[in-house]
């Protein structure tokens, strides 16, 4: 006997089997396609996003606990551009793809048309966002809508509140008043402006994504104005690293206000970040420093290990040396490559075996 499908409440967790909006899965070939066709138009030397990228160059990473975008050697392509993990610290290419969930009205695909624009517009931000992290990261879940921005701002001021609030758990009747006339008052303007999917279709499929998925971010694309949720402060780009990023609006005169994409380039200050509080006790990523060879799995600081003395690459690069003067025998501390100083090994073997790429970003600064 099939299971009785639960009734739609603002109040409950809703299940994505409940939504009606349409999903379309575009694969890691189809991000293949897509960022090929992009470097196309970026190595041309007129794109911002290659400016910027190629500003990066410039810039030195003496902190190797930071996040750092770095683009030291070679052409203008993913495989050559570094981004420092948040999750494993970790500094890895740009060339993992990923898999993109698009929850969109089925008008669209009436009309048949292709999700693979939506994908495109923000593809610079999505490889830097996917690079931000070493797992969890595979499948990005983008919801196609087509609000305004004063609209996306309040819908961002809706799930920021009811994420706090009430989400899962039982909420005071002050509260739980509040949400109910904003969400009532949200569904009879989007509906009024004719907007689609209507804001009960957008809720549920937000929630619900939410709490099954738990990704790292999701998207809320607009052609107008489109806004990126973070589930913890930690997944923000860092505000050093992004504060020039560009604004992805491909008028030269705009300003920095002008954004098409709700990138934050001021860190915390201007991410939109869901604190998300339920009654059960959601497992959280537990941000660690793992050696820099994708296959280990080992984590600097709280593994007892001897320490490892200083040592030679036979691969170019050059001595790795102890990233403490005085190593703690309760500890293990890790090498750092002794030419960059930007990541770590738990051993010479380990070092060897991850030069083929890191080779790609090493330079002594």
């Amino acid at each position: 006997m099939p299971q009785r499908q639960r009734h739609y409440s603002i109040f409950s967790p809703p299940s994505l089997s409940m939504t009606e909006l349409v999903k379309t899965t575009l694969d890691h070939d189809s991000t293949d396609m897509l960022i090929e066709r992009w470097l196309e138009h970026t190595n041309t030397g007129l794109d911002a996003y290659h400016a910027w990228f190629k500003d990066a160059r410039e810039r030195m990473h003496k902190d190797n606990t930071k996040q750092t975008v770095a683009w030291n050697k070679g052409e203008f392509a993913p495989e050559h551009v570094f981004c420092r993990t948040v999750d494993t610290n970790r500094l890895m290419p740009l060339d993992r793809t990923w898999t993109t969930h698009v929850y969109h009205h089925h008008s669209m695909q009436d009309r048949k048309r292709s999700m693979m624009p939506v994908v495109f517009t923000m593809l610079p931000e999505l490889m830097l966002l996917r690079g931000m992290h070493d797992t969890g990261c595979d499948e990005i879940y983008i919801i196609v809508t087509d609000l305004k921005r004063q609209e996306m701002d309040d819908v961002t001021n809706y799930f920021k509140f009811i994420c706090r609030y009430c989400f899962g758990r039982r909420c005071k009747p002050s509260v739980e008043s509040q949400i109910q006339h904003e969400h009532m008052r949200l569904s009879h303007k989007l509906l009024r402006q004719h907007r689609t999917p209507c804001f009960p279709q957008i809720d549920l499929t937000m929630r619900a994504i939410l709490y099954e998925k738990r990704p790292r971010f999701i998207v809320l694309f607009s052609t107008s104005y489109s806004q990126i949720f973070f589930t913890d402060p930690s997944y923000v780009p860092d505000e050093t690293i992004f504060y020039d990023y560009p604004t992805g609006c491909p008028n030269p005169c705009c300003t920095d206000d002008c954004e098409i994409i709700r990138f934050p380039r001021r860190g915390i200050e201007t991410a939109s970040i869901l604190q998300i509080k339920t009654k059960a006790k959601r497992k959280r990523v537990k941000s660690r420093e793992m050696c820099n060879w994708i296959d280990c799995d080992v984590s600097f600081g709280d593994v007892p290990h001897p320490s490892i003395s200083a040592t030679g690459s036979s691969d170019g690069s050059e001595f790795s040396v102890d990233s403490t003067s005085i190593p703690e025998p309760a500890k293990r501390t890790g090498q750092v490559c002794g030419k960059c100083k930007l990541v770590k090994y738990c051993s010479p073997e380990h070092q060897r075996r991850d030069w083929t790429e890191h080779k790609r970003v090493c330079v002594k600064w």
